[in-house]
């Protein structure tokens, strides 16, 4: 009996790792959000890169062993019948279907790396590297203890520094980074600032980590925001309860 518990065991492990993981995308704001999806190099785009969805609706995305890449919502978006068109944030080359291309800054960003050749576990975070759009959050479905849930599920935008602030018809859609607000190595840890020794955290990034402690607040900020686990699925809610 013992043999055959062990091999049972055996075998839905080797089948949930074969067959990848649910990614469950909600929108969960009072109006549609476009997600966008690029995978890393090397990894494809799933979901066509980037679709609709309705206030309540939600996608199931099953994604394979080891994909990796980043996922954010689109706002205020407008599409042809072809799929081409624009958003006021978070435009990915004016595609619903971003096919490669990055999402504009700025605009809350989901990364993932579910699992490498080195480590079953999978890493995912929140990032404001990029700047805010909208609340987000990834929750584990099952993975056991240890597993954090990742996240800004405050809107920043209410509060966001002028100097920071991006409008569209007069209403503050997104609340930029400092570095690409200020374009210079100091704000984007790049250069002679390429170092977490000497590149810190400014008085935007204190004020993202103090609303969003959950995310990240800038390119070094400390690991408490990358989480690591195990879950068959995880569930990523845009404008998630506060």
């Amino acid at each position: 009996m013992k043999i055959q518990i062990s091999l049972c065991l055996f075998f839905c492990f080797f089948w949930l790792c074969a067959d990848g993981t649910q990614l469950i995308l909600v929108n969960n704001c009072r109006e549609s959000v476009w997600p966008g999806i690029l995978g890393s190099t090397g990894h494809s785009s799933v979901g066509n890169g980037g679709f609709h969805l309705n206030f309540g609706d939600e996608v199931v995305l099953n994604v394979p062993e080891r994909w990796s890449g980043r996922i954010w919502g689109r706002q205020g978006c407008s599409f042809n019948r072809i799929g081409e068109g624009v958003c006021n944030t978070g435009d990915c080359a004016g595609l619903l279907h971003c096919k490669g291309a990055s999402g504009m800054p700025p605009a809350t960003v989901v990364e993932m790396t579910l699992g490498t050749s080195n480590s079953p576990l999978h890493y995912y975070d929140v990032s404001l590297v990029d700047g805010f759009n909208l609340p987000v959050s990834m929750v584990p479905v099952g993975g056991g203890a240890g597993c954090g849930v990742a996240g800004c599920e405050l809107d920043l935008n209410l509060c966001c520094p002028s100097a920071l602030e991006v409008k569209r018809g007069g209403k503050v859609v997104g609340c930029k980074s400092a570095c690409l607000a200020m374009k210079s190595a100091k704000y984007c840890c790049t250069g002679d600032y390429a170092n977490p020794k000497v590149c810190k955290p400014t008085l935007f990034a204190h004020l993202f980590k103090a609303i969003c402690p959950r995310a990240y607040s800038f390119a070094y900020d400390d690991s408490s925001s990358l989480h690591k686990c195990r879950a068959p699925r995880y569930v990523i809610t845009f404008c998630p309860p506060s």
